[in-house]
């Protein structure tokens, strides 16, 4: 890959996108790629754990905290009553890559893969959002007018995501647009 893309992989809560990551992301590391990730969450919820001394500062008030070490690190940043970030936000926070994936924010405008698992008994969200490109399901979808590939081929998943996935720069400018970004 030559430029970074992006792709999102959507579906309803129960469907199995973080699984179908966690398998999907070693099959592209192992083609070469850096493969960035962004998760959206429908909930609060916490990376530090109490006691240790980043969540003592966020405690005692810091809005933003970043814990590094030799092998990693990791920026907390409060939200407080700034209100939660939008997907184009969040993706100018990445550092550079071949390939970001987002799990979650189904309702923006990126192109997506929908995970669908019958047994979820949600309806699919292919038929009317015409940002999915592909659908990995344990269905088949006949009429879906874009490609099914079943849920464990995670070398065709691999494919398809790689052919589905958009320029990144394009995809941050249509969001940008979107939530009305003056940039």
């Amino acid at each position: 890959m030559t430029a970074p893309r992006i792709i999102g992989l959507a579906g309803w809560s129960g469907a199995g996108k973080t699984t179908l990551l966690t398998r999907l992301i070693p099959a592209l590391v192992a083609r070469g790629l850096r493969v960035a990730t962004l998760k959206h969450a429908h909930h609060e919820f916490d990376v530090d754990q109490p006691g240790k001394d980043s969540h003592r500062h966020r405690e005692a008030g810091a809005g933003e905290v970043i814990v590094s070490s030799a092998r990693r690190w990791v920026q907390i940043h409060e939200v407080a009553d700034e209100g939660e970030a939008t997907l184009a936000d969040l993706l100018k926070k990445l550092s550079p890559c071949d390939l970001v994936l987002v799990e979650g924010f189904k309702r923006e405008a990126h192109a997506k893969l929908e995970v669908h698992r019958a047994a979820n008994g949600r309806p699919p969200l292919h038929p009317g959002d015409p940002r999915i490109v592909g659908v990995a399901s344990d269905t088949v979808f006949p009429e879906a007018g874009v490609p099914v590939v079943d849920l464990d081929a995670i070398a065709a998943i691999a494919d398809l995501v790689l052919a589905s996935s958009e320029p990144f720069a394009a995809t941050l400018d249509r969001l940008g647009r979107r939530h009305g970004a003056a940039e």
